[in-house]
């Protein structure tokens, strides 16, 4: 077994944006990871630290040199490189020339085809001290960095200036100039609480001895844990629990060292406002976490994380409560300024907002999504007058003072300015549930006021960007129709509601009129949301196979299509679906090359000569007439375990009878046979492709 060593990487920096922290230092594990690998440098593991100063990654038991390798280079046959004198011809000569050596040097390889001249090499491994270098700057190279910064007159760009960097290999340094610095192995500590140097033992060490010696808890995760515990031990403290958004707490981390929690409190006279609308600012502008009682209620306290232990923290709290009045004084300002006037007379505002240059303003946005919303709401049972009201308001809160301030509040503002007004109740949840979901896993719109508008909103987009030629690419989707496309089949689906989805397309296409010139518009979008559906399939546990017997038969349902995939999915666990499976797919190749497409083949039972056609012609009358009253009532796996009963009658017309018969009446009756059997299982799907 090869020796190995513990390696340790830091790049210490002026403090790193806190948002892409944790971007950055999965990317550069990954990079460090891979390029040892690409090295074929095996290693044990690889741990990852940072904090707002420093990346880092310790890699365990990573080999000291690369292993000793074979080098094996084909040159020209035998044949061709000697003359008739046995000279060795240019072509031979160029070969060994590039290989370092005399002709007289090659070897000779014998293959079945013939004799080769061949050139091998013991290639001594690199040692990996003298790899690191290059390995380190690669993984710089790929992190996902929008704007690189240079400082100085220093060689290389990066996010912040660099300003150490520590390379230990074992005890050794790894001597490297990178980004103006020396390698070493001293880091430092603490900006306020140890800013001098520490020099660090070992890789191992490292992050003890920042803990311990340094005031730096350099674990990402373990830090984050620990503000978790201390925030919620603070809100429980103070009688009520903690509001802990994770994107917070996840800046948060990126922006301290030494988490110290405090807390403090701001005039009751601010829980008038909307909860949502004092968490937003405490969020976004002081990245304080508020506090909820039991009831959910909004407490008058906040919490925040400092990056020191002051030793007069009541004037760190004291400043903080300071800081936070006027933020808060604002929201209230806009609350009440907003408050003056009804939504819904900001609705001539929304002709000045631009969704779209081919697709108009905003406004005329929202009339196209209340004629959707209303036929919508028509088959899933809501009442379409709601409807429409709700997508003429769905937007009006864009133009509020809160929203503006507060843009992640659109919507929610939008639902208490409505109730405020005296508007439906329906309306009012629908102009926040229009959003929704927000993200992967959120929750879906409730009401069917709510379903309707947040379909009608979703669908038209997808049907106007698509309409104008403007689909999402691989690494652009501005309008976000990735995550429309999956809230319309899971709003669909998750509420099983009874929608067509081609149906609803072709009603967004038709109140998009002119604008939308794109050919074949609905088949491409059905076709991207067939996409975002095998997603979601297989996240609910469903084969690629059993999607794709599916969709060859194209549902345009969506309940529907989950309702076969489970059909398809009991049906291939009995003992008969493989046999069945392998039947349809030779059935399936015997009518394509016959050009075999109508469905409703007749069959003439006067043709029927032989025994086993007539049992299957028999059987196939009888399942179908069995299943007919089943299909009526969708009930697809009580379908196929009745089709699953045909698997030996199919099996003996196979082994029995000549399809391909001599009498062209005959062969077209079987034929006709063959397609009526099909034409029952493609009543589900198209079991063909089910995988043995």
């Amino acid at each position: 077994m090869s020796e190995t060593r513990d390696l340790l990487i830091e790049i210490g920096t002026e403090e790193l944006p806190p948002k892409a922290l944790t971007k950055l230092i999965n990317a550069f594990e990954k990079g460090i990871g891979q390029g040892l690998k690409d090295a074929e440098l095996s290693f044990e593991k690889i741990q990852a630290y940072a904090a707002p100063r420093r990346l880092a990654v310790v890699v365990s038991n990573v080999e000291i040199r690369q292993q000793d390798r074979l080098i094996e280079r084909r040159g020209p046959a035998v044949s061709a490189a000697f003359d008739s004198e046995g000279q060795p011809t240019k072509a031979v000569q160029g070969f060994a020339r590039s290989c370092g050596v005399e002709v007289d040097a090659l070897g000779r390889l014998e293959t079945a085809k013939g004799a080769w001249l061949v050139f091998k090499q013991q290639q001594q491994g690199a040692e990996t001290s003298n790899l690191i270098g290059d390995i380190l700057q690669k993984a710089l190279a790929a992190l996902p960095i929008p704007k690189r910064m240079r400082w100085g007159n220093l060689p290389g760009e990066f996010v912040r200036p660099v300003h150490w960097l520590v390379l230990l290999f074992g005890d050794e340094v790894i001597p490297l100039e990178l980004l103006g610095v020396s390698a070493g192995r001293t880091t430092r500590g603490h900006r306020f609480h140890h800013p001098e140097q520490i020099t660090i033992t070992s890789p191992q060490a490292y992050a003890k001895q920042l803990l311990e010696q340094a005031y730096v808890m350099v674990d990402m995760a373990e830090r984050q844990q620990e503000i978790r515990q201390q925030v919620e031990a603070l809100g429980n403290k103070l009688g009520g629990q903690a509001v802990i958004n994770q994107n917070l707490l996840e800046e948060v981390t990126g922006l301290v060292e030494w988490p110290v929690a405090l807390s403090g409190e701001y005039d009751r006279r601010f829980l008038e406002l909307p909860a949502e609308a004092l968490i937003s600012s405490m969020e976004e502008h002081q990245k304080y976490f508020a506090v909820r009682d039991k009831n959910n209620t909004l407490l008058p306290y906040f919490i925040t994380i400092c990056n020191i232990e002051s030793k007069d923290p009541a004037q760190v709290i004291a400043g903080n409560e300071r800081v936070i009045l006027p933020r808060l004084s604002d929201a209230a300002f806009f609350w009440e300024t907003d408050r003056k006037r009804p939504l819904a007379d900001s609705q001539q505002q929304l002709k000045t907002i631009v969704f779209q240059n081919k697709l108009g303003s905003v406004y005329d946005k929202s009339q196209r999504v209340a004629d959707l919303a209303a036929v919508i709401a028509n088959q899933i049972g809501g009442d379409a007058p709601l409807a429409q009201r709700a997508a003429a308001l769905a937007k009006c809160d864009l133009v509020t003072e809160m929203v503006g301030e507060f843009p992640d509040l659109q919507g929610i503002m939008g639902r208490y300015y409505a109730r405020l007004d005296g508007e439906h109740d329906d309306v009012c949840e629908a102009l926040d549930e229009q959003y929704l979901p927000r993200f992967a896993g959120d929750k879906l719109p409730q009401t069917k006021t709510g379903q309707a508008l947040s379909l009608a909103e979703k669908l038209d987009t997808l049907v106007g960007l698509f309409g104008i030629g403007q689909p999402p690419t691989g690494v652009k989707d501005p309008f976000a129709l990735r995550r429309a496309a999956l809230g319309v089949l899971r709003i669909i689906i998750e509420n099983k509601l009874d929608l067509d989805l081609e149906q609803l397309l072709t009603s967004a296409l038709t109140g998009l009129g002119d604008i939308a010139t794109k050919q074949n518009c609905v088949a491409d979008v059905m076709q991207y949301l067939f996409d975002r559906l095998r997603g979601y399939a297989q996240e609910q546990g469903y084969q690629v196979d059993v999607f794709e017997a599916v969709l060859a038969i194209k549902p345009t349902k969506p309940v529907d299509f989950m309702d076969r995939l489970a059909a398809v999915a009991g049906f291939r666990q009995l003992e008969q679906a493989q046999a069945l499976a392998a039947a349809n797919k030779r059935i399936g190749n015997i009518l394509r090359k016959n050009n075999v497409e109508q469905r409703d083949s007749v069959i003439d039972t006067n043709l029927l000569m032989e025994p086993t056609e007539q049992a299957l012609a028999d059987k196939v009358q009888s399942v179908k007439n069995q299943v007919a009253p089943l299909l009526a009532k969708s009930d697809y796996a009580a379908v196929l375990t009745a089709l699953a009963d045909m698997r030996d009658t199919v099996d003996a017309f196979f082994d029995q009878v000549m399809v391909m018969a001599e009498d062209e009446a005959i062969r077209q009756n079987r034929l006709a046979l063959l397609n009526q059997t099909r034409a029952l299982f493609l009543e589900i799907a198209d079991i063909s492709i089910l995988q043995a």
